[in-house]
């Protein structure tokens, strides 16, 4: 985040350090009920690791991961520390109860950028022009700015979790729904999936590539535009 955005801390230092800690403090929530979500529901189909590990909460400071954390500051795209989770001890097919607790975390985000976009639907606050003027005049539109930025954060972290690569989440649902040979043959190439994660986020930052942005933005810009009638990209 801080390396896609240097010129404008010359350019207007006050406005930089602004954004800076809004998009920070909205990554730190999103990603906090993201894996609450996983520890939640987890705990509903009878697996109680997450919870005895203190993972059941809504603090932040049980959830964020440094390195990932880092990554989020740097770079704007990061992890938080996985939520432990027994297969063995959830009810019912393993496999499948690992899906559903895969998909907890993306369809908390979906539902928490719903929620944001009430106050647009219900016309009690008028989407702003652009998202990219806030930055420029932060006092204007304040309000909308940060509702636009959390609804965006929330659909970013849900459509980017659900990409089949480990260790997002997308990785883990998709091995409960394929039939089991297919599974196990998808399982033995987790271990390239954090490489290669890695090598496209920097791509992305140093060589301005925009492959995350080209595979996640339509998605994104679809549901916003469901959800709002405005896309966020």
């Amino acid at each position: 985040m801080i390396l896609r955005r240097l010129d404008e801390l010359s350019r207007d230092p006050e406005g930089f350090f602004l954004s800076l800690l809004l998009i920070l403090g909205g990554l730190i929530v999103c990603l906090t009920v993201h894996e609450f979500s996983h520890a939640l529901v987890a705990t509903r189909l009878g697996d109680r690791l997450a919870k005895s590990m203190g993972r059941l909460t809504l603090n932040p400071l049980a959830h964020l991961d440094p390195l990932g954390g880092l990554m989020v500051l740097m770079v704007g795209f990061g992890w938080a520390k996985p939520v432990p989770v027994n297969p063995d001890a959830l009810r019912g097919d393993p496999r499948r109860g690992m899906a559903i607790v895969a998909f907890a975390g993306p369809l908390s985000n979906t539902l928490m950028a719903a929620l944001l976009c009430i106050p647009f639907k219900a016309g009690l606050v008028a989407w702003p022009n652009t998202v990219a003027a806030f930055f420029q005049s932060p006092t204007e539109e304040l309000l909308a700015a940060v509702l636009v930025l959390l609804i965006t954060v929330n659909l970013l972290l849900a459509v980017f979790n659900l990409i089949p690569i480990a260790p997002l989440d997308g990785s883990k649902a998709i091995l409960g729904l394929l039939p089991r040979h297919l599974a196990e043959a998808f399982r033995r190439l987790e271990p390239w999936g954090p490489g290669i994660l890695l090598t496209v986020i920097l791509l992305d930052v140093f060589a301005n590539t925009r492959i995350l942005i080209r595979i996640i933005g339509p998605a994104v810009n679809t549901l916003s535009d469901l959800m709002v009638g405005h896309n966020v990209f």
